[in-house]
């Protein structure tokens, strides 16, 4: 008897209290996944599928905001023409931020 009233008040409850305490950081890693890690990975497939899809003519903007036509690809190098003298850069593909496709009439 003298046993029974020294254990520690909420002993008893054993996996439910475990369950109970773990269970905010359950919440905050599935919060964390949904919130920041599901779209970055969206985020990052979609701008793979880009850059595997780019052709000659398509008009693009470097990741230093400079804007011009894709008139080469080898392999990953990519020759652009830039403003009304044409002169042309080269551009490795992943400095490529966004492609703008021409209109077809």
């Amino acid at each position: 008897m003298l046993l029974a009233a020294q254990t520690a008040p909420g002993a008893e409850a054993g996996p439910l209290a475990l369950l109970t305490s773990l269970l905010p950081f359950v919440l905050m890693i599935a919060v964390f996944y949904f919130l920041l890690i599901r779209p970055q990975r969206k985020r990052e497939k979609e701008n793979k599928e880009m850059l595997a899809s780019l052709k000659v003519g398509d008009n693009v903007t470097t990741i230093g905001g400079i804007c011009g036509k894709i008139v080469k690809i080898q392999d990953d190098i990519l020759t652009i023409e830039v403003g009304t003298d044409k002169v042309k850069l080269v551009f490795e593909r992943w400095a490529i931020r966004d492609v703008d496709r021409p209109i077809s009439d």
